[in-house]
């Protein structure tokens, strides 16, 4: 069977469990296409995108354009000779001219089961949306925002423990092994595609600090998903004394609520029990403002958090 001649593009933490699968196949990784390297940490310093680190690793060339929307960039790509590219969490719109270079075209390792949730943060916004599922979808792509035909889809099951950055592997893990078997079918020029139906699309925006802000009158099984789906980042948070606490690891605790939501009602090595608009929520971990993440046991050595105290 031929060996594929793939150039693949992606950046982050997603893209480099992809491409760590694809590099266990049959196929040739001819180069390897990601965002420029970026200061990271206090100190600023320049630090190379995951995905960079594994090429490197297997002396996989590597481009870093600034920009993909240029002549030269193009004829970098077509001197390459790709069969098919492939796409994962790149971080920016393809043109249609780069898309038309390969003869096979080009496949995205989307984080969701499409038409849901298109866009730059699907995994999060499943969570957050209270999905009992959630998968990867192998699709072609096209000039618009994750509107391409479907080529092979895969589903797994949310948990009630799962958060974004348990999922996130979960689902990056899924879609190695999808786009493996998914490039073996197109080999073999068995893998029609399926166009997405766009009335069932919903969106999956780039998330900001601002939607952690916690609304203690809403109802707890929102506030456990919201929670959920904003851990690891940008996390949620609240306040108590003008100060900020980041708050992790809820559970719902099923009650008829008296208190005034965000007040707590217990606070003792089990957790910090919370009032909401509907129900409690159980608050397994804290993170108190200029501190570390910590488990409440921990939190109660040091801070005095007390029954009858509101978060606003």
């Amino acid at each position: 069977m031929k060996k594929l001649r793939i150039v693949f593009m992606g950046t982050p933490d997603f893209a480099e469990v992809v491409l760590r699968s694809l590099l266990s196949g049959p196929d040739e990784v001819a180069a390897v296409v990601c965002q420029p390297d970026r200061p990271r940490g206090r100190g600023k310093k320049l630090s190379p995108p995951p995905v960079k680190v594994l090429a490197e690793e297997h002396d996989i060339p590597v481009l870093q354009p600034e920009r993909v929307k240029t002549d030269v960039f193009l004829r970098q790509m077509e001197a390459l000779r790709p069969d098919v590219l492939v796409v994962a969490a790149y971080g920016k719109i393809l043109p249609q001219g780069l898309l038309d270079i390969p003869p096979l075209g080009a496949i995205n390792v989307h984080g969701s089961l499409l038409p849901k949730f298109r866009g730059a943060a699907p995994i999060q916004w499943a969570l957050i949306k209270g999905e009992q599922e959630t998968g990867v979808t192998i699709m072609q792509m096209d000039a618009g925002m994750d509107t391409g035909a479907i080529l092979l889809p895969a589903s797994l099951p949310i948990t009630d423990e799962d958060t974004a950055g348990t999922l996130f592997y979960k689902v990056a893990d899924l879609g190695g092994k999808a786009l493996l078997e998914a490039l073996e079918l197109l080999k073999d020029d068995n893998l029609p595609p399926i166009i997405q139906d766009g009335s069932l699309a919903t969106e999956a925006p780039m998330l900001s600090k601002e939607d952690g802000h916690l609304d203690w009158s809403r109802k707890g099984a929102h506030l456990h998903c919201l929670i959920r789906g904003l851990d690891p980042w940008p996390s949620a948070y609240t306040f108590l004394d003008s100060k900020r606490y980041r708050i992790f690891s809820p559970k719902i605790v099923a009650g008829e609520v008296s208190e005034e939501p965000g007040t707590i009602v217990r606070a003792d090595k089990q957790g910090l029990l919370i009032a909401t608009g509907e129900n409690y929520l159980l608050i397994g971990e804290i993170q108190p403002e200029g501190k570390k993440r910590m488990d409440i046991s921990s939190l109660l050595c040091g801070t005095t958090l007390k029954s009858g105290q509101r978060f606003s």
